[in-house]
């Protein structure tokens, strides 16, 4: 499978895809860890990628959504940003609704 596809098919499967460095228990990155923590904030379960363990992965999302770090948060198969946009939407307010909804 392409990496492409494979990107597309994890966007697909999961309405909320958090691509990090690490884990959320373990993140490998300061920025990784802020996103992580903001989400786990809200209580509503996501999945990840630990694109440290998936280097090609890596390499397909850079090119995927012309976004050139990590970590990079996915709700409904649409790029929403790294750990600074998820930061300022959990203290705007935004967050929560977009995530409650993509699990609806």
């Amino acid at each position: 499978m392409k990496t492409k596809d494979k990107i597309k098919k994890q966007l697909e499967e999961n309405p909320i895809m958090l691509y990090m460095k690490g884990t959320p228990k373990e993140p490998k990155c300061g920025f990784s860890s802020k996103a992580a923590i903001a989400l786990n904030s809200t209580g509503i379960s996501y999945a990840y990628v630990n694109i440290l363990e998936a280097p090609l992965l890596a390499m397909g999302l850079k090119e995927y959504a012309d976004f050139p770090t990590f970590p990079q948060l996915y709700i409904k198969g649409e790029l929403v940003g790294g750990s600074d946009i998820v930061e300022a939407m959990l203290a705007s307010g935004d967050l929560v609704p977009m995530m409650q909804e993509a699990k609806a």
